[in-house]
């Protein structure tokens, strides 16, 4: 018996023939790439796809971000990552579909009570869809926050008993505080079971430091940044000398906020740094890029 056939010998058979797929097999269950609206203006059409028309590829606009994909959203404390994921989670529920809301940092009931204040600054009657939006509360029950089977265990009944489409978890560096030095297995367990899924999904992850705003970096490293299908940055900046000021065309004592797209596998995407505003409501708009 040859080196080669006693290697496979010790490997399960099934394993390997359920692992393995030829590409046209692959490609009968891929999804088609399609945009989900996200609820927050100027950034559903940072997203792109490609067509042939007349033999040339033409770009065409997502109107939104690919669905099925998982995108994580870093930054700062106060730079509108959970406004943003707010957004996003009404205008799913408005639209009738059921969203999953996984919050880590602050209970359900505080949760609720701004993603109701988050949908009357949209313009929309919260009471015509608040039963859309599922909360799991991993911030009061340490059991959930500790042991990412039970939360995924639990995520799981949501999506099969109210047919959830859509995931949010804020945040997911809650889920491996104090021990980052997990940080990978966590985030690669969640991110496989969210494919499995087929949960259209965003996680926020917080920065340690103002080091670097606009890079992907974050608790955990690059963990949640290399292991999703994107990320998206927001920071600010405060001006403070009269080049800055001059650079970002604004004022000396002036906060200016900015946005960029750090990857996305799943379709094209803009790959400018754009201005971004947090309007008096709480609004997230996505403004024109900085070198315009």
């Amino acid at each position: 018996m040859s080196d080669n056939d006693n290697y496979f010998s010790y490997q399960n058979p099934e394993i390997i023939k359920d692992s393995i797929f030829i590409g046209s097999k692959a490609l009968e269950n891929a999804p088609e790439i399609v945009g989900v609206s996200t609820g927050i203006e100027g950034l559903d059409e940072l997203f792109f796809t490609l067509k042939e028309e007349n033999g040339k590829l033409e770009q065409v606009s997502l109107k939104g971000v690919p669905k099925y994909s998982v995108f994580n959203i870093t930054g700062v404390s106060d730079t509108g990552k959970s406004l943003m994921a707010e957004q996003f989670a009404i205008m799913q529920a408005k639209r009738g579909d059921k969203v999953v809301f996984i919050t880590v940092e602050t209970p359900a009931n505080f949760v609720i009570a701004s993603l109701k204040y988050r949908a009357l600054a949209m313009g929309y009657d919260f009471k015509e869809f608040e039963d859309n939006i599922i909360l799991i509360d991993a911030a009061s029950y340490s059991r959930l926050r500790d042991n990412i089977s039970d939360l995924l265990a639990t995520l799981a009944y949501a999506i099969k008993e109210y047919k959830v489409k859509f995931t949010v978890i804020d945040s997911i560096t809650g889920l491996f505080e104090n021990r980052e030095m997990m940080a990978r297995a966590i985030v690669r367990r969640v991110y496989n079971f969210l494919k499995k899924w087929y949960q259209t999904a965003w996680l926020i992850s917080q920065k340690r430091s103002s080091h670097e705003e606009l890079s992907a970096e974050a608790a955990g490293g690059y963990a949640v940044g290399h292991i999703v299908d994107g990320t998206m940055i927001v920071a600010k900046e405060l001006i403070l000398t009269q080049y800055a000021a001059k650079i970002y065309k604004a004022n000396i004592g002036d906060i200016v906020r900015l946005f960029r797209i750090d990857g996305c596998r799943m379709s094209g995407h803009d790959t400018k740094t754009h201005y971004m505003e947090i309007t008096q409501t709480g609004i997230v708009k996505i403004l024109g890029p900085i070198n315009s």
